[in-house]
């Protein structure tokens, strides 16, 4: 055997025995789903390798297309974005017409693709449409109410607008780049239950902002806790169906007889994603029917009352929305990881998509420099 086989061989079988003593067994899970395929982290098209619930989907509603219909050009800018960043799709909505359409790499309309974070906006509509129908009282209420399993110690005040907002106080660190920490075993492992109902708060709940994933995947038990389904099924039936998705769609899970990763990992097309931002700006009403109450609406799209971590007021972030002002418009978008995007520009009537396998660099203010690359190119080829 040769050395350089010999150091590798050694090297492998101290990665293999340090998962084993670690108890972290879910790292092998991560290893094959992303370095033995040729990745270094998650991907849009890693769904394929997690068990899954799906969303089922009725009668098809078509989007109009617009007589202008792709036949403005895209700026230069835009496209050399689209080429680095590796965008697949790119839609743009106006009016409730399909003014502008790109795909590439083998992706079309019809093709899944992993929302990443952008869940958690459909969460959060989940939520509203729950206290709709009477299933939970009101954003008030006390999450040990409707979990008593995670009534531990200062747990018991955080409430469902706490974690709407980000503002749990949870013990969780929200980092992409720690290997074997919370969110990469929130992503792979097969026990999210236990993972996230050990949890404690050690912070006042509903004072500062501060990103976690957990907060998400609460809210998903506090939905299968308080309507007895899925959420998979509670989206279909509240969502997908009488919105006219195309398809259906993908929902991950931690194990096959587990639960949704409500965090993250709807796998579904551009134009089915774009359903979402017509359904809030038009205030929860699809063509007639009222799905989700305006109020929610407007309180999801504001800035939660909240102190930023870095000690200013939060600006950018309702319920599980993303929030900015740019160009006298105002903005709220959901977001995902490297990239994925459904903005709502109010004053346009105008629905971005775009779906991708990187992202830009991230500003201070905690916004990507893409998401406003994207919203230029569109202003721009929808006045073209």
């Amino acid at each position: 055997m040769g050395k350089k086989k010999l150091i590798f061989l050694i090297v492998f079988l101290v990665l293999i025995t340090s998962i084993v003593i670690s108890s972290k067994s879910w790292l092998f899970k991560a290893i094959y789903t992303t370095y033995l395929q040729g990745y270094t982290s998650a991907y849009i098209e890693d769904f394929k390798y997690f068990p899954k619930n799906i969303i089922e989907n009725d009668k098809h509603q078509k989007w109009y297309t617009s007589a202008n219909y792709n036949l403005a050009k895209s700026p230069e800018y835009i496209n050399k974005v689209h080429n680095d960043l590796e965008t697949v799709a790119y839609l743009i909505i106006v009016n409730d017409s399909i003014i502008h359409e790109q795909y590439w790499d083998g992706f079309s309309e019809n093709s899944l693709s992993n929302s990443f974070s952008m869940s958690k906006s459909w969460i959060s509509t989940l939520i509203g449409i729950a206290i709709k129908d009477g299933h939970i009282k009101s954003t008030s209420q006390k999450v040990c109410d409707i979990l008593p399993q995670f009534n531990r110690g200062s747990n018991c005040q955080i409430t469902v607008q706490d974690l709407l907002t980000m503002s749990s106080g949870l013990d969780w660190n929200e980092s992409y780049y720690n290997p074997i920490g919370q969110t990469a075993e929130s992503y792979y492992g097969n026990n999210l239950k236990k993972l996230v109902f050990s949890l404690k708060s050690i912070e006042e709940p509903g004072e500062i902002f501060r990103y976690n994933s957990a907060c998400t995947q609460l809210l998903t038990y506090i939905i299968e806790e308080t309507t007895n389904k899925t959420v998979s099924e509670y989206a279909s039936e509240k969502l997908w169906k009488p919105m006219g998705a195309k398809h259906p769609a993908l929902w991950n899970k931690d194990r096959e007889d587990g639960d949704e990763k409500g965090f993250c990992c709807i796998n579904s097309n551009a134009r089915d994603f774009a359903r979402l931002g017509k359904l809030y700006l038009n205030f929860g009403n699809w063509n007639g029917l009222q799905i989700l109450d305006s109020i929610y609406i407007k309180n999801a799209i504001k800035p939660a009352d909240l102190q930023s971590i870095n000690g200013g007021p939060n600006k950018n972030y309702g319920y599980q929305f993303w929030l900015t002002e740019y160009k006298n418009n105002s903005i709220y978008y959901a977001r995902g990881l490297w990239g994925q995007y459904t903005i709502c520009i109010p004053e346009k009537n105008m629905i971005i998509v775009r779906l991708g396998r990187k992202d830009g660099k991230e500003l201070e203010n905690g916004h990507f420099n893409d998401l406003f690359l994207y919203i230029d190119a569109s202003m721009e080829i929808i006045s073209s």
